[in-house]
Order: structure tokens, then sequence, then C-alpha cells
């Protein structure tokens, strides 16, 4: 079973500053990392600046599809409008039988917001208690979802699919 965990920051560029913290904890392997991203959303700038971590994690177990889908829902979607919205509510039913669900999108959009930033990162073998401390030393605020092995592999096809789309 994996976590997809996300990490919000009180300032714009907290999460980047955190993942110094990451990578040691995953070096002492307290943590496996299998996907991770970050968001920066400076005061002022009308959407957040995205970043995939592919350095942290070799190619990644989700991919580029997933993390542009996944903070199209939190990030652009809302700011597009309910004609858009409605059309990409089939396309959130199938993030929700993924494991992530309307709750959790609303709860990230709700507390990451301008002049805030966030790390997204998807994990499996935490020691939590050793892995916690260190997050919440930085000040560090937790929303978190649980997704079972099955619902990372209905994940996993289903973006390499719309990826797979994208290059022909």
């Amino acid at each position: 079973m994996g976590t997809l965990s996300v990490w919000k920051f009180e300032s714009p560029q907290g999460a980047e500053n955190a993942l110094g913290l990451l990578t040691r904890l995953q070096k002492e392997q307290l943590i496996r990392i299998q996907d991770a991203a970050y968001v920066s959303w400076p005061e002022g700038r009308k959407k957040p600046k995205t970043k995939e971590l592919g350095k942290l994690t070799g190619a990644g177990a989700l991919g580029g599809s997933f993390w542009g889908f996944l903070f199209g829902l939190i990030f652009f979607i809302p700011l597009l409008g309910m004609a858009v919205g409605a059309a990409m509510g089939a396309l959130a039913g199938s993030m929700r039988h993924g494991g992530i669900d309307e709750d959790f999108i609303r709860e990230v959009q709700r507390q990451v917001t301008p002049g805030t930033s966030a790390l997204f990162v998807v994990t499996s073998e935490v020691v939590a208690d050793r892995v916690l401390e260190p997050f919440k030393e930085t000040g560090a605020t937790l929303i978190t979802t649980n997704l079972s092995a099955e619902q990372e592999t209905r994940l996993r096809e289903a973006f390499a699919e719309s990826e797979e789309t994208q290059r022909v």
C-alpha cells in the first residue's frame, strides 16, 4: 500500500526547502519515495508553479500525466469556471476510483493558496514517527490520503494510457 501525502508550507519556498529533508529521510531508509512533485504559489500570482521531482525517484511511478492532471484538478480547473469544470467531472471521477476523492481535492484547494507551497509525495514503507517529526519541525501541515496497491495500479495504468495517447 502506498500513500499520497501533501505537506503544506506557509511560504512559497517551504516545499522546495524541504527537499533536502525528504532526500535525507530516504537515504536513511525511513521512507521509500515512489513519486513526488511540488507546488510553489507566490503571493499575487494567479496560479502556482509546479515541478515534478524525478531526481528523487528516477522515472517516477505515476509520471507527468498524473501530476499534470492532479494539479489541473486542484489548482487550474476551479479558475476556468463551470463550463470546463462540468466537462472535467467525469475525469475527476476516475481520480476518485484511483483513491483520490473530492474531499481530498477540496482540502488541498482550501489549504494551498497564494503565499504557500506544498510537497506531494507518493510513498511506501514509511517509519511514520521518524518521518512525521522532522516535517512537523519545519512547520508543515500534513494532508494525506491512502492508496491501496490496486488503486496505485489503476492510476499508473490510466496515466500510462494517457501518455501513450498524447504521443500518437
